[in-house]
């Protein structure tokens, strides 16, 4: 199937009632690559260093291309996700608020997903912007947008249960490495970081797909609107997210025992 990225982006925030744009994220490696992509692309850059999520900011509200750098990024967190540090006493001090004790810190940063070293940059964008399939798609959705998000994935890959990996710190670029890493679907909610940093709403999730299963799961997407005229799974044909009424909600009725 020969993708159009901006036709995708619009089905997705039609059907989906999206609220961001889903975010396509590209790794780069080769200096070449990502000069070529700087050449040819409108990109916004960070004027002082951000955290990895506020980058974000700019692709899912404001449809800019932004490209950063280990330089331009403000978030050991990030920087020890992308492989750009190792761990050290400092990684470890700032997980140590959360665990019980220092050494129960280290453990749990040594699980945590890394990107391979020699990392170059890093590109997001919304994911009308991209011209190649996504290294990941992040999504910022709500609960029943997510809950759609994972059904398709798991009809379009033949994936059941998933399994996603929530992590201490870490959410939006840990997350996103651990998705692109095992080349799985990852759903985890705001860290303390991206929720005060990257203007996470309190209802809100992160999903995240890689970018072939992206291309899947966008296919099982249009085969349901094509069967049963919507996307919506809790009641097919009315626009999503369905009809919100409870079922059986004439018999939600109480009375006192006695």
């Amino acid at each position: 199937m020969s993708v159009d990225f901006k036709e995708m982006q619009a089905t997705l925030m039609r059907e989906m009632r999206l609220y961001h744009y889903p975010i396509a994220i590209k790794f780069f490696y080769d200096q070449a690559e990502a000069d070529k992509y700087l050449e040819e692309n409108e990109v916004h850059v960070p004027v002082k260093p951000m955290t990895y999520c506020q980058w974000e900011i700019a692709a899912r509200m404001k449809g800019q291309n932004v490209y950063g750098t280990k330089e331009m990024l403000y978030c050991s967190n990030a920087h020890y996700s992308f492989g750009w540090k190792g761990l050290d006493e400092a990684e470890v001090k700032s997980h140590a608020k959360y665990t019980r004790n220092p050494e129960q810190a280290k453990r749990f940063i040594e699980t945590k997903s890394q990107m391979p070293e020699g990392l170059i940059g890093i590109a997001v964008m919304p994911l009308a912007s991209a011209t190649k399939t996504p290294d990941v798609v992040h999504f910022y959705v709500d609960n029943m947008q997510a809950y759609h998000l994972a059904v398709d994935y798991m009809a379009a890959t033949d994936t059941h249960p998933l399994r996603p990996a929530i992590t201490m710190n870490s959410s939006a670029c840990g997350g996103t490495v651990f998705s692109y890493i095992t080349n799985e679907f990852n759903m985890v909610p705001s860290c303390s970081g991206s929720y005060n940093a990257g203007k996470t709403e309190r209802g809100e999730i992160n999903v995240m797909i890689p970018g072939e299963k992206m291309i899947a799961t966008y296919e099982r997407l249009l085969e349901r609107i094509e069967n049963l005229g919507s996307s919506s799974i809790t009641k097919p044909g009315d626009g999503f997210p369905g009809q919100d009424v409870c079922k059986n909600c004439p018999l939600i009725i109480f009375k006192k025992s006695k």
